[in-house]
């Protein structure tokens, strides 16, 4: 993939930087957003702000502009998933795992045995007495049986940090710009489930707004509902935590962001509560949990994810991980891994529909 990062104006710049969260939920949020990047001497309207949107759209910069939908908190469940397949049967093997729709997301990544991690993305159970998570375990033995390979099921048993952004020299950057306070007041609902409309809300958005002037008016005339509504709703979503931001969704591979390592670390259970938070602090982390370990075969309990532009820049903010870890316990070259991603074997939606009409009432 070209790496457009070079090609960036200051305005595409501002934009990436200011907006990859805290975009406003109002009737015309492209007029607030200019003004704000105004204040920061960025000189743009409203409709050549979200003109260049669409264009950075359009050229594969963004993966898309919009609310970014908190599956978790939709229905469903979800989790990691690591195997190790043989590497005389290995497309065999991801050719299997990949068939099953439940699969989302699936990569080949460097470790001497645990060499395939996928994500397991599933509806609520259709039976009452069981939930999402027996739907999982289900799931993970047919792909068992079919491959005749053990998975070890790793869900996430406590969340730090999820967040991914990707700053670039330029205007705002310290992505400052938070405009979510914009708009109506709004009160969670106190409801786990969600409504017939907004279950269909839920998935005429899951892939982002329409890039317009008005983006929530169009998202109402999709669904047969008052645009005020759909502003409401999106905003007492993301207070809820059904919506974990708003704004602009870079495609970080575009931007240069290549190296992705997954560092996994057996840290004391003595100090975790006090290590999560510090390392989930550190901006080049995105995605921090903790997870479960498996005997004799996994010894790591905590997952932090990082991005670089390359291997060295990798390896320097790896070190800086272990360099904050050494001050809560010694950390032994036993302690930790790095497992980089050498192949994309599948990337695709978790199906939110599916997920959120299971979870509808």
């Amino acid at each position: 993939m070209k790496q457009v990062d070079a090609d960036l104006s200051t305005l595409d710049r501002a934009i990436l930087n200011a907006f990859q969260g805290g975009f406003p939920v109002v009737e015309r949020p492209f007029e607030p957003a200019a003004a704000a990047l105004r204040e920061r001497g960025v000189e743009v309207t409203g409709p050549e702000l979200c003109e260049r949107v669409r264009e950075l759209d359009d050229e594969g910069v963004l993966s898309r502009f919009g609310a970014l939908v908190n599956a978790e908190e939709i229905g469903g469940a979800a989790s990691l998933v690591a195997m190790h397949a043989p590497e005389e049967r290995y497309d065999e093997v991801a050719e299997t795992v990949n068939d099953f729709v439940e699969v989302a997301h699936n990569y080949e990544r460097e470790h001497p045995h645990l060499n395939m991690w996928f994500v397991v993305s599933v509806a609520d159970h259709p039976d009452p007495e069981k939930d999402g998570a027996d739907r999982v375990a289900e799931v993970l033995a047919e792909i068992e049986a079919e491959t005749g390979q053990e998975t070890y099921n790793l869900p996430k048993v406590q969340e730090f940090h999820v967040g991914a952004k990707f700053l670039l020299d330029g205007p705002v950057p310290d992505g400052d710009v938070d405009l979510s306070e914009l708009g109506p007041a709004v009160e969670p609902s106190g409801r786990d489930a969600l409504t017939p409309a907004e279950r269909d809300l839920v998935v005429e958005i899951q892939g982002g707004l329409p890039i317009t002037e008005t983006p929530y008016a169009d998202v109402a005339a999709a669904v047969g509902a008052e645009t005020e509504w759909v502003v409401e709703t999106i905003k007492r979503f993301d207070a809820e935590g059904k919506v974990r931001r708003v704004g602009v969704i870079p495609n970080h591979y575009a931007l240069g962001y290549t190296e992705n390592g997954m560092t996994v670390w057996n840290v004391p259970d003595e100090v975790l509560e006090e290590v999560g938070p510090v390392v989930a602090d550190l901006e080049f982390v995105t995605h921090c949990y903790e997870r479960p370990r498996h005997d004799g075969v996994w010894p790591y309990n905590f997952f932090a994810m990082t991005h670089g532009r390359s291997e060295a820049e990798s390896d320097r903010r790896v070190q800086q991980v272990k360099e904050l870890m050494d001050d809560y316990w010694d950390v032994s070259d036993e302690d930790w891994d790095t497992l980089f991603s050498t192949r994309i074997l599948k990337k695709t939606g978790i199906r939110i529909d599916e997920r959120a009409s299971s979870n509808t009432a």
